[in-house]
């Protein structure tokens, strides 16, 4: 083929060239094609000089040289614009051969300046580089596109795609409108030639606003408004018209962002904004201001990306943050990307790969919805994301599209209007200076959260949770670059078996918070995440599969991109929470799949109070009360739990602290953390950190109960049971503990107790709310009808069983009864500061001490000593202690009657040291009140007000007599006056006291400066073999007390009544009591006075008795 010729054909200067008769058939669409080369050449022809000679390619000058002509050939000017100079060069002869337009001096700086090194040897190529520099090109081109002969052209070539295209067919002729709705349906041409044709042309078009279909006549005032350039030829140059539209589609975005107001853009206008942005979405050599202001960018970052199809667009927008990125493109590149959030279709790549997809879920068919709303980018994700979380098709370039533009909005926050203008305020005082990889919206998030001191403004906060939702990170995590580059290490070594991009991995991450595994800066961004996706059930991807059934038939629920002013943060997941735990006698409960997924929220949920929506809400108020003026000591108790929270504001913390304050809350607040402290006490599986802590011991222990799918309570009643363990560290304890202790503030805090005995709390406490009462009132009802021997007890048989645990655990720490602790604070910080709680220690320590307590606290314990005798299984450090001994000696034995039994083998040779010593502290106790003593108590229920009134009139109910009513029962034994079982148990005081005289409150108390100054050495040995009785009794001349010598004649009195009281004199004449008075009965004194019967010789034991009494027989 021969070199192209410059000639004047039929109507219009046009190029021609030598043609072979193969292609003849189709010259005149060749020729039409080679016409759109004409602009690209005449940009540059101006002030060429014609050279001499043959044309070699360029094809001879006609003689007589035409006068400039519009298109179709009427000489002139066209439509009233000028014709410039350059016209009559068009016209003048060229070089034939080799003629570069390159080598021309007038071409040569502009060449060099702009355009690359390998273009200047084709021709067309510089044109095409250099086709915006000159006015004159616009004249044409705008000539080429109205006028009416050309359309014709279009329509012989077009004609078939016409028909087709309902709107082109339609428009108006001789105003260019067909070409330029050509242009906008090119996507649709399917006809070569046409497509080929209407190719060229858009790029003519799109080089000027002027060309575009009513862009000018639409946008005219607003141009001028808004001074974004003259409309008028001539007035701009270099890249003019591309400045234009920018400066439109800046406009445009300020006025969505309402920060310029004062002009806003006519609604005619902005849809044409749009629509020349999104016909110029597949090159971007048609988006003239962006493509002149990333040509560097677009060779340094996108050198091998082809343009078409909107491939160059984003390879741009993934570097869009890099360092080398000029700012100019940047710029431009936002301005396009806010673009594309206004209406998906200014995207190319998006609205192909998701066509099918959006026609299918019909997420553009919604009548009820304004078309500006419909074309947001956010209703294009949340409608497909909506697809993708019900389980249906959603095409992989479709997703693959979608998971782009939702990284591109957590990337730049700019890119969402409402956080804009709404968190304007917020970015400037915290967040500036943040811009780049989705830092700024962090920021935001962690103002939202409250971790800056500040709180954000509530629209802020409502358009970070509906950008939250557009880009839905809680489905990939890989969205938020920000979040990934700060948990790659964590995710590489604590969640490497999961996927990458899964669901799970923000699951993985937030079950390792705290661990050793985290890392500070990616705890900081997964807390920051997890607090807006918490607030909006439908962002956690798994949670809304698996229940969202069940939100719809229980909680009444919307579809996935649906909102409800009804249901405020969170309710929903409230909703399902409440029926997660219900029965199946309450009726309607989840799924087994939708329960698993809600406990495991819940266990997230326990580890940073703020991720609980509900209670962050409505316990505001409190928090700023209760917990922030209280920081040491909340800091002390999150160092105690090890929770590792960097600031000291986690979970543990924070509801710890309300829960504490429970009865001071307000209704509001006290109500949800009620619940929450309920819905604890059924699945401790909730408290993470505690559980972390409590491993060791869970896995000895309590593997069996941790196992079950389903926690009743189990884990937490082992977790007690077992809290003294060797596997029980500190942490574990004090949790355990706490929990504990906040049980005491409601009985439906815990859950076994609660369902034991809620009926018959309704029935006989009702109106009683704190667990100890509770515990307080069904014991007592317990004990009153034992005592009364009812047929039936009031209290049912299952509850007894469950207030037989409360009541064992509370023993075990004072502060488990609150009221006992209340009063005795004092007393304990005054005489047992060192002492641990715990183990019953504290307790111990105050029975011990019990005579330098307050009077408040002394009739407290006295109280509680006296409960405790009555059922020594509530003696926590008596069953602790002697625990082997009890299996040893008292397996059978009922547990009221385990002390009697403890007592009865105290000598044994197996006995336990250690118990051994509990036993005769439990033996002092009882013998300084007869109240302490029920068995006595029961046996002399007659003699003791027969025969010491006198006595229990001068006591009050709660302090002890200090064994005054069993030294007057002693006496009456002495003269043979009790009842057969009252004299039964005074014997058997009687014998213990004998040998150890710490077991006689009033010896003790009358003699307390004769035994350390007579019978010290024998005080101190404590052998427990009556020594000091027997010094005592030795010493009876040296006494100088007359009460003392009293208590010393008494004891004489009662071995004279009865030798089996005295156990060194009943040893001592063992043989001869055995051999010469074995018929008599013991008692009443008919052994030492050796009747008739009693007549065989006497051992030196029974000659000592004898001498024993006689010496102190008058004072006897």
């Amino acid at each position: 083929m021969g070199q192209p010729t410059l000639s004047a054909h039929a109507d219009v200067p046009l190029y021609s060239a030598t043609i072979s008769p193969k292609m003849a058939a189709s010259g005149r669409v060749h020729l039409l094609l080679l016409l759109m080369s004409v602009p690209f050449c005449l940009c540059t022809v101006q002030g060429l000089k014609a050279p001499s000679g043959n044309g070699n390619g360029l094809g001879n000058p006609p003689a007589n040289p035409p006068v400039p002509v519009n298109i179709i050939g009427a000489p002139g000017p066209v439509n009233n614009v000028p014709v410039a100079p350059a016209v009559a060069a068009m016209t003048q002869p060229r070089r034939a051969t080799g003629w570069k337009l390159a080598e021309e001096q007038s071409c040569r700086d502009d060449l060099t300046r702009i355009c690359p090194k390998h273009a200047w040897s084709n021709n067309l190529a510089v044109l095409e580089c250099l086709q915006d520099r000159k006015e004159l090109l616009w004249n044409y081109k705008l000539n080429l596109t109205m006028d009416p002969k050309f359309e014709s052209v279009a329509m012989e070539i077009c004609k078939s795609t016409i028909t087709e295209i309902k709107e082109c067919s339609e428009e108006e002729r001789g105003k260019g409108y067909l070409v330029s709705c050509l242009v906008d349906h090119r996507g649709n041409i399917t006809e070569y030639q046409c497509h080929q044709y209407i190719t060229k042309m858009t790029s003519i078009v799109f080089s000027d606003y002027r060309l575009i279909c009513g862009f000018m006549d639409k946008c005219r005032e607003d141009i001028n408004t808004l001074r974004c350039g003259s409309i008028n030829v001539g007035e701009k140059d270099i890249h003019s018209q591309g400045e234009v539209i920018a400066c439109l589609e800046k406009a445009l975005v300020r006025e969505a962002e309402q920060q310029d107001q004062a002009h806003p853009i006519r609604e005619e206008c902005k849809k044409s904004i749009m629509r020349v942005a999104e016909l110029s979405s597949d090159d971007f050599h048609l988006d003239r201001f962006l493509y002149f202001s990333c040509r560097e960018d677009r060779e340094r970052f996108c050198e091998n990306t082809q343009a078409g199809e909107g491939k160059v667009y984003k390879c741009l927008f993934s570097h869009k943050f890099e360092e080398a990125m000029s700012e100019k493109c940047r710029e431009a590149l936002t301005t396009r990307q806010k673009l594309i959030t206004q209406d998906y279709k200014v995207s190319y790549s998006l609205t192909k790969a998701c066509k099918a997809d959006l026609r299918k879920h019909r997420c553009n068919l919604d009548t009820n919805m304004p078309r500006a709303r419909e074309a947001r980018l956010s209703y294009l994700l949340l409608c497909l994301e909506s697809a993708v979380h019900r389980g249906r098709t959603v095409s992989e370039d479709c997703q693959g599209e979608m998971l782009e533009y939702r990284r591109m909005l957590i990337e730049d926050f700019s890119l969402s209007p409402e956080i804009v203008l709404h968190c304007r305020g917020e970015i400037e005082t915290h967040c500036s200076g943040l811009h780049r990889k989705g830092r700024t919206l962090h920021c935001l998030m962690r103002v939202g959260r409250g971790d800056k001191g500040s709180t954000v403004d509530g629209l802020c906060q409502s358009a970070l949770q509906t950008l939250i939702q557009s880009a839905d990170p809680g489905s990939d995590y890989r969205i938020d670059r920000a979040l990934n580059e700060a948990c790659e290490s964590v995710i590489q070594t604590a969640c490497k078996h999961i996927r990458s991009g899964d669901p799970m991995i923000l699951s993985c991450l937030m079950e390792h918070l705290y661990t050793e595994k985290m890392v500070e800066d990616c705890e900081r961004r997964l807390l920051e995440l997890q607090y807006f996706i918490s607030r909006d059930w439908k962002l956690d991807p798994i949670l809304y599969k698996k229940c969202q059934g069940d939100a719809a038939r229980l909680c009444h629920t919307h579809g996935w991109n649906e909102t409800s002013e009804l249901m405020p943060p969170g309710a929903v997941f409230s909703c399902l929470y409440r029926h997660a735990y219900r029965t199946e006698e309450q009726g309607r409960r989840l799924s087994r799949d939708c329960k698993v997924e809600v406990q495991r929220i819940l266990h997230q949920r326990a580890l940073d109070v703020k991720l609980d929506p509900d209670l962050q809400k409505r316990c505001l108020t409190d928090l700023g009360k209760w917990l922030y003026d209280k920081t040491g000591k909340e800091q002390r108790r999150n160092s105690s739990m090890g929770s590792q929270s960097r600031g000291g504001k986690n979970r543990e913390g924070t509801l710890e602290c309300l829960q504490d304050h429970l009865e001071d809350l307000l209704s509001g607040c006290g109500e949800v953390v009620g619940n929450l402290t309920e819905l604890q006490s059924e699945d401790i599986h909730i408290e993470a950190l505690l559980i972390r802590a409590c491993q060791p011991v869970i896995q000895s222990h309590c593997h069996d109960v941790s196992d079950n799918q389903v926690d009743t309570g189990d884990v937490m009643e082992c977790l007690v049971q077992n809290k003294h363990q060797k596997e029980m560290n500190s942490k574990c304890t004090v949790g355990v503990t706490h929990f504990q202790l906040i049980q005491m503030k409601d009985f439906r805090f815990s859950y076994k107790f609660k369902m034991a005995c809620k009926e018959d709390v309704l029935k006989l406490c009702p109106n009683i709310k704190k667990k100890v009462d509770v515990v307080i009132c069904l014991s007592t009802t317990v004990r009153n009808d034992t005592l009364q021997d009812v047929k039936e007890q009031r209290v049912s048989l299952k509850c007894r069983k469950q207030l037989r645990v409360e009541e064992l655990e509370m023993s075990e720490d004072i502060r488990l009864e609150p009221e006992l602790y209340d009063v005795c604070k004092t007393d304990i910080g005054r005489l047992c500061s060192n002492v641990v709680f715990g183990n019953a220690q504290m307790m111990e320590c105050l029975k011990e001490r019990k005579k330098q307590l307050s009077q408040q606290c002394h009739q407290r314990v006295f109280k509680l000593q006296e409960g405790e005798m009555l059922d020594p299984e509530l003696d926590y450090q008596l069953m602790r202690v002697c625990k082997q001994m009890i299996k040893r000696f008292c397996t059978d034995v009922d547990a009221k009657n385990m002390l009697q039994c403890l007592k009865q083998n105290k000598n044994s040779e197996l006995m336990d040291p250690k118990c051994k010593q509990m036993i005769t502290k439990r033996q002092i106790t009882q013998n300084t009140d007869y109240r302490l003593n029920p068995i006595l108590r029961k046996a002399c229920k007659a003699d003791i007000p027969k025969f010491c009134q006198p006595i229990l009139n001068k006591a009050s109910d709660d302090s002890e007599l200090e064994g005054q009513v069993i030294g007057c029962l002693k006496l009456k034994y002495a003269d043979q006056r009790l009842s057969p079982d009252c004299e039964d148990q005074i014997r058997v005081i009687l014998q213990e006291s004998a040998l150890d005289y710490r077991l006689d409150p009033q010896l003790q108390i009358h003699c307390a400066e004769e035994i350390p100054g007579l019978c010290a050495e024998e005080a101190v040995a404590q052998e427990q073999t009556g020594q000091v009785e027997e010094c005592l009794k030795a010493n009876l001349l040296k006494i100088k007390h007359d009460l003392c010598k009293k208590e010393v004649l008494n004891m004489l009195k009662e071995s004279k009544a009865d030798v089996f009281v005295d156990p060194v004199l009943h040893t001592a004449c063992a043989l001869d009591l055995k051999h010469q008075c074995a018929a008599v009965t013991p008692g009443r004194g008919r052994r030492e006075s050796r009747p008739p019967v009693c007549s065989q010789p006497m051992t030196w034991g029974y000659i000592y008795l004898l001498h024993h009494l006689s010496v102190h027989r008058h004072r006897i």
